[in-house]
């Protein structure tokens, strides 16, 4: 009987694990107070857009890295003055660390100066990351 109930709370467990990462997956937030940083073309080896500049690290075998680049590339294209930026997180520790990038892919979302707007872990959704540009483009 105590097998089944360890058994049972296991997952429990794990369900509401599964549950909680899904609907944070790939979800843009605003940076915390240890993101808020400003990037310039000299950190991200590329210049900024004029307007916005959608910035994804990625690493060599990451599925998700692939649907992420369409992702932000297509919305890049829609609107003018954006950039899309692809960083190889393997090549750039320094700025993996700085920007505390735990996994791939993790987008993020830079205003006209640089400044750090909104960030996701995880493949996001192209609805999302338009309402973040035009978060950004509006700061």
């Amino acid at each position: 009987m105590t097998g089944a109930l360890v058994a049972a709370a296991v997952l429990v467990v794990a369900t509401a694990f599964g549950l909680i990462r899904r609907r944070r997956d790939g979800a843009l937030r605003p940076p915390s107070s240890g993101d808020a940083v400003e990037l310039d073309a000299a950190d991200l080896g590329a210049p900024l857009g004029p307007r916005a500049t959608l910035v994804q690290f990625s690493s060599a075998f990451c599925a998700p890295c692939r649907a992420t680049r369409r992702v932000l590339g297509e919305v890049a294209g829609m609107v003018d003055g954006v950039t899309h930026i692809e960083i190889d997180a393997e090549s750039r520790l320094d700025l993996v660390r700085r920007l505390n990038v735990v996994r791939t892919p993790t987008s993020l979302v830079l205003d006209a100066a640089g400044r750090v707007v909104q960030r996701a872990s995880g493949q996001p959704r192209k609805a999302e990351v338009i309402a973040a540009l035009g978060e950004a483009i509006r700061s």
